[in-house]
């Protein structure tokens, strides 16, 4: 399907961006019977989606009753409930736990999109009531790009963080490669991987093996395509145009090309928010100045500008303006940064590391979720904690990695070069490293260690709830998240405040319509993903709550832009 001639000037529905959100409403109003057009500012599509992890949190999904996971929205309610208090919109969240479910359905039956529940997965605040352990996050099955044929070369591809060799694998695969030489099982796969690794690169640029939020990205930028959606890259909006009350129309640039295009039925606001745009966000985060976004460079909040100039206004009413996570920033010899990695994951909670703040000492439960391990920095007073120092030992290094730098094959010159890697044939020669107390490090690693032997960590709790079991290692005992720190040389990664979007959208109802001053929708304007306020109101109840909802409700616009007339 060749990309559109700019010649085509109306459609029944005009999307502005292309990531879960945007991808969904397109794809789901093409299904419904709409004419549609996608625009992308980007050269790419997939926007932050196609660079993230791809979980997908949906409570009571069809999937989970195949796997014998009972749930109920009932019980998601309450546990929502807990975690945004005075912040949720009860018609918000009803919307997405009443929708969720049949959006799964839907998209199963009619796209692209395969959803799996994780059997084991647990919410965030495993101790409140409704919390489920598994089921409500769903990830992408993994997924052959050359599926796509030519719009394989149109996907936004992975950060270069989450690729080993060249192309996506998970975890348990990485685990594969570093004991190719265990077993037999563990060779073949690791020649198979290697083998495709080396096929795609020569035949499609990179792997076309694709896991996570690329895997996520893929499938919708099928389904939107096997749906007949128009889809425009390298297109800018500069206005929405209303006329008779009405938004009827986007006015854009393409090819250096100004362009009016109609959308009889309605505009969808999905532009991704607006994180990347420091002036927007300098003021209301903690520290502007050390806080380093994971959002593409484009989510710079573009269309919440232009709602604006029709009434409508962006929510202030959240707990947290972003999705926080930990990042580590890699700089070349000049300062000049090159690489940012969000530690969500894959090291924190593995036996055999700790956290510490400017006085050397522990400040959290490392294993904990992301956004609540930045919280904890950002509570410390004067800034104490930012950065972090992730602190661990040679053994930890080689089994598990840290950040940027790989498990396995001990290829540290650059990163130790660079200082993003600090190291110590000692722990007071690693704190010296550090410029933090060597004392206070001391202490705190002779204090983990006793833990890690006994396997309780009374100071902060860390692997004393299955959430932190489950990101630990289950093959370490007694505690799969405490091991000692005690084989030189000894190494640190500075982490600082960072998130993977922001949470301030634009006000909306249940129906996803943009809403003006006095509360009332702007006729034919919609918002979905991070351009539309946070179903969680600023909090981070499991993996998957930026994703969900973003689906969710580009499906309800999806239905109700694909049957109505304008």
């Amino acid at each position: 399907m060749p990309e559109s001639s700019p010649s085509v000037l109306e459609f029944d529905v005009v999307v502005l961006g292309s990531g879960a959100g945007g991808l969904a409403a397109a794809t789901v109003a093409a299904h419904e019977g709409a004419s549609v057009l996608l625009v992308e500012k980007e050269p790419l599509f997939g926007g932050s989606t196609a660079i993230s992890g791809g979980v997908v949190w949906i409570p009571d999904n069809p999937e989970m009753a195949k796997l014998g996971l009972p749930d109920s929205k009932a019980a998601a309610r309450r546990y929502l409930a807990q975690v945004l208090g005075n912040h949720m919109r009860e018609d918000l969240v009803d919307a997405f736990l009443d929708n969720g479910p049949d959006m799964v359905r839907y998209m199963h039956q009619h796209t692209a999109l395969r959803l799996v529940p994780r059997e084991v997965a647990p919410d965030y605040y495993t101790a409140l009531e409704g919390a489920a352990h598994g089921g409500r996050s769903m990830d992408p099955q993994v997924y052959d790009g050359r599926r796509l044929g030519r719009w394989f070369r149109k996907l936004r591809a992975p950060l270069p963080s989450f690729l080993v060799l060249g192309g996506m694998v998970g975890r348990k695969e990485i685990d594969h490669l570093l004991g190719t030489f265990r077993s037999l099982a563990n060779f073949g796969l690791s020649v198979r991987l290697i083998g495709s690794f080396l096929r795609d690169r020569m035949t499609h640029g990179r792997g076309t093996r694709l896991l996570a939020g690329n895997a996520l990205a893929a499938q919708l930028l099928k389904s939107a395509v096997d749906a007949g959606v128009t889809l425009w890259s390298e297109a800018t909006v500069t206005e929405l145009v209303r006329e008779d009350g009405r938004v009827r129309a986007v006015k854009l640039r393409k090819g250096g090309q100004a362009l009016t295009v109609s959308a009889r039925r309605g505009v969808v606001l999905a532009g991704g928010g607006a994180a990347a745009n420091s002036a927007t966000m300098r003021a209301l985060l903690a520290t502007p100045e050390q806080h380093f976004t994971m959002a593409p460079s484009g989510s710079r909040g573009d269309l919440h500008a232009l709602a604006g100039q029709l009434g409508a206004r962006v929510d202030n009413h959240v707990v947290d303006p972003a999705n926080y996570t930990p990042v580590s920033v890699l700089r070349d010899a000049r300062g000049r940064e090159e690489a940012r990695f969000p530690h969500l994951f894959l090291d924190r909670a593995k036996p055999g590391l700790i956290a510490v703040k400017s006085d050397g000492r522990r400040f959290v439960d490392e294993a904990g979720s992301y956004h609540q391990f930045v919280q904890a920095m950002l509570a410390v007073p004067a800034g104490g904690a930012v950065p972090a120092w992730l602190v661990c030992d040679a053994a930890f290094l080689r089994r598990y990695g840290m950040g940027l730098v790989r498990p396995g094959i001990p290829l540290y010159r650059r990163y130790l070069k660079s200082g993003y890697l600090r190291c110590g044939k000692t722990v007071a020669a690693l704190a010296e490293a550090i410029g933090v107390p060597a004392a206070g490090l001391e202490e705190e690693v002779r204090r983990h260690n006793i833990f890690a032997r006994d396997g309780v960590d009374p100071d902060f709790g860390k692997g004393g709830n299955i959430y932190d079991r489950h990101q630990g290692d289950l093959t370490h005992q007694p505690n799969p998240c405490l091991g000692p720190i005690a084989t030189a040389p000894y190494y640190a990664v500075a982490v600082y405040p960072g998130d993977i979007g922001a949470t301030r959208g634009l006000i909306t109802d249940a129906s996803a319509r943009v809403l003006d001053g006095q509360g009332a929708p702007i006729p034919g304007l919609y918002a979905c993903g991070n351009d539309m306020n946070s179903v969680m109101a600023g909090t981070y109840p499991g993996a998957g709550i930026t994703l969900g909802p973003a689906l969710t409700f580009g499906y309800i616009i999806g239905r109700e832009l694909g049957t109505a007339q304008a």
